[in-house]
């Protein structure tokens, strides 16, 4: 027998929906600063605005994607061909925005080292005047994105592609503001390569926890070998075996197990213990669990993945 525990189920499929105004306010706030700096670096020739521009190009893609995605998965929640909905769209689309912010990290990183031997000039004060309403921009997509960037793998993408915006926004007005007082136009490529490297490091994360989750690898915050104690301390059960936890996205770990009962075990009270442990102590709220007469899986053939 088995059973299963899914409470949260609808408030996961929701938790990107409940986000979804906010990021179409972040993604149309970003779309017209993005063309505003764009035309800026066309016209002045700054490469730190240009990375600016693409970086916040990024922005909106992965605001648009993160759409797409949690659009998919809300709908498919209902469908009874995708029995687990569609919710790694939301983890492709984040490993999608981790592959494009690091090619546009590139990008800027070459281009930098080509203007290093002979820095154009640039008029510091449209690259001043560009670059503080994009970090105005930018403060205001991180604001609206915040809260939804701790609930969802999707949404804390654009978030963090966001915040290195932020971040480069910043690196620019220091940029224009050095050009501007003492003529310095190396501040110019030197700006955009720190801004590049900035933000590698927190898209090789993200693009990390992307992965182990479609690898199917077991959460980092849990150990798996308590999780095997604590179903084992469940009255009534006497071993624990072919136990699989793994993530399906952002919020949503899985459990399954097989338990083996004494005899005298009462097999409904011991599925509501151990899914009520599971789902007080390790917060797994998704658990297929398959009961046995004890020594009964010992006689099957051993799986072997």
């Amino acid at each position: 027998m088995g059973a299963g525990h899914d409470h949260g189920t609808r408030d996961l499929i929701s938790s990107g929906a409940d986000h979804r105004r906010r990021l179409w306010w972040a993604a149309g706030l970003l779309t017209v600063f993005m063309v505003v700096e764009a035309i800026a670096a066309w016209i002045t020739g700054s490469l730190a605005l240009l990375s600016d521009a693409g970086h916040m190009f990024t922005d909106v893609l992965a605001i648009a994607m993160t759409l797409a995605a949690i659009t998919a998965a809300h709908r498919a929640g209902t469908d009874s061909g995708r029995t687990f909905g569609l919710y790694r769209l939301e983890v492709l689309a984040a490993l999608a925005n981790a592959a494009l912010l690091t090619l546009v990290a590139g990008f800027v990183l070459v281009q930098a080292v080509q203007r290093f031997t002979d820095p154009p000039d640039v008029p510091a004060g449209w690259m001043l005047l560009v670059a503080v309403g994009g970090l105005a921009a930018n403060v205001a997509a991180f604001a609206l994105l915040r809260s939804g960037a701790k609930e969802n793998i999707g949404v804390r993408g654009a978030y963090l592609e966001v915040l290195g915006d932020l971040l480069g926004s910043a690196g620019v007005i220091v940029a224009a503001l050095i050009i501007w007082g003492t003529g310095w136009a190396y501040a110019d490529p030197i700006v955009a390569v720190l801004v590049a490297l900035m933000i590698l490091p927190r898209t090789f994360a993200l693009g990390r926890s992307a992965v182990r989750i479609l690898v199917q690898a077991a959460p980092e915050h849990l150990d798996i070998a308590a999780v095997r104690d604590r179903l084992a301390a469940v009255p009534g059960v006497c071993d624990v075996h072919d136990l699989h936890v793994w993530t399906l996205t952002e919020g949503m770990d899985v459990a399954s197990a097989h338990l083996s009962l004494d005899p005298a075990a009462e097999l409904g009270a011991v599925l509501t213990v151990a899914r009520e442990a599971l789902h007080e102590d390790f917060h797994i709220d998704h658990a297929t669990l398959q009961v046995e007469p004890a020594g009964a899986g010992r006689h099957c053939t051993p799986i072997s993945w």
